[in-house]
């Protein structure tokens, strides 16, 4: 079965791609920001007690990898890693697993939803694990020398 990538990064909303003996992959890195009227004392915990600091959209960083699948990102640390949801926007409600990217680009993961993340939330760093179901790469342009994307501007 032929693989195609469909890059998220650009797209707002839902999009439906149909087609024959062709499985469609997410790709890309997005940010999942917050208001900053939702700044408030327990995320401060989050962040002081437990090194994970929310986005806002008032300090949003900018990301410099690309990964495939997709990954929407919701907090990094104090090392310069991030944290997100894999295959769909940040939730953690679903079933989605959260991955930890760090500095270097390596993958792992983090919990396998995000039920299990906060319940586990005080030694999240203990239990990462090397995740191979997730490729880094260091752009977008990189990504298009070994994969095929589908080209929506037609």
């Amino acid at each position: 079965m032929r693989k195609v990538y469909l890059d998220r990064t650009k797209l707002n909303g839902a999009i439906n791609v149909n087609l024959t003996d062709t499985k469609v992959i997410t790709a890309g890195t997005t940010i999942f920001p917050m208001s900053v009227y939702h700044k408030n004392e327990e995320y401060q915990k989050f962040a002081s007690d437990y090194d994970i600091q929310f986005i806002f959209d008032d300090d949003i960083p900018q990301l410099e990898f690309y990964t495939v699948p997709y990954v929407d990102i919701m907090a990094r640390d104090s090392k310069g890693g991030f944290i997100g949801t894999v295959g769909q926007q940040c939730d953690l409600k679903s079933d989605a697993p959260i991955c930890y990217i760090n500095r270097q680009l390596e993958c792992w993961i983090l919990s396998e939803n995000g039920e299990d993340f906060l319940s586990n939330i005080r030694t999240w760093q203990d239990k990462l694990k090397p995740y191979d179901k997730i490729t880094v790469y260091s752009s977008k342009a990189e990504a298009e020398m070994e994969l095929e994307f589908i080209d929506l501007s037609v």
